[in-house]
C-alpha cells in the first residue's frame, strides 16, 4: 500500500519545493514536500476556510490536521496576541509546519506530531479549525468533532471545511448531534464551511 498524507512516517521520496501565496491579505511562503497533503499549493477548501474564519485577537486556537501549516499560520496572523497549536499525525508535515512558522516569522504558533488529540488532552481552546482527513474515514472525522468539542471552552467555535461530495451532509448532521448549534457560514465550488458553537 502506498503512503498517503494520513501516515505517521511517510516513506515517499522527498521532493521539497517552495511556494508563495497571499492568504487573508498576508504574503506567506511555504516549503512543501512529497507525502503531505496538497503539496503543490494551498488546496481550495483550506483557502475557503481561511477566508471565512473569525477569531478574537487573543484566542487560543487548535489546527487539527495542520499539514505544512497554511491554516494555522494564517490563524496566528489573525490572532496576533493569541496562541496557535498545530497538530498532525504526519511527522513530515509537522516538521514542515514548524519550518514554515520560522520562515514566516511567526512567534505565536507551534506544531507537534499527535494522533488526533493525544498530545493536547490537557489543554482547552477558544477555537478549533480543521480540514479533516477525509481519506482516513468517516469514523476519524467524526471523532475529531466529538473529541474536539470536549477541548473547546464554553462559547468556543469549531470551524470545519468539507466538500459536499465527500460527505458534507453527514458531517453537518454529526456536528449538529455533537454541538446543537451549527451554522453553514459559506459555500463555494462545492465546499461548505461549518461553524459549530459550544454552549456556554
Amino acid at each position: 500500500m502506498s503512503d498517503h498524507y494520513y501516515t505517521q512516517s511517510p516513506g515517499t521520496k522527498h521532493d521539497r519545493q517552495q511556494l508563495e501565496t497571499v492568504l487573508r491579505g498576508h504574503k506567506l511562503r511555504f516549503v512543501t514536500d512529497a507525502g503531505v497533503f496538497s503539496k503543490t499549493g494551498i488546496d481550495f477548501g483550506s483557502r475557503v476556510l481561511i477566508e471565512a474564519v473569525e477569531f478574537g485577537e487573543r484566542d487560543r486556537i487548535l489546527d487539527v490536521g495542520c499539514g505544512y501549516g497554511p491554516m494555522g499560520i494564517s490563524a496566528a496572523k489573525l490572532a496576533p496576541a493569541g496562541q496557535v497549536t498545530m497538530i498532525d499525525i504526519n511527522e513530515r508535515a509537522v516538521a514542515l509546519a514548524n519550518e514554515n512558522i520560522r520562515l514566516n516569522g511567526i512567534s505565536n504558533a507551534a506544531a507537534m506530531q499527535s494522533d488526533l488529540f493525544e498530545r493536547v488532552l490537557d489543554r482547552t481552546f477558544d477555537a478549533i479549525i480543521t480540514n479533516p482527513p477525509i481519506r482516513a474515514g468517516k469514523e476519524v472525522v467524526h471523532r475529531i468533532f466529538e473529541d474536539g468539542a470536549a477541548l473547546l471552552n464554553p462559547g468556543g467555535f469549531m470551524w470545519v471545511v468539507i466538500q459536499k461530495k465527500q460527505g458534507a451532509p453527514s458531517a453537518e448532521a454529526k456536528l449538529k448531534a455533537v454541538f446543537g448549534n451549527v451554522e453553514e457560514v459559506t459555500k463555494e465550488k462545492g465546499y461548505r464551511i461549518y461553524r459549530a458553537r459550544k454552549e456556554q
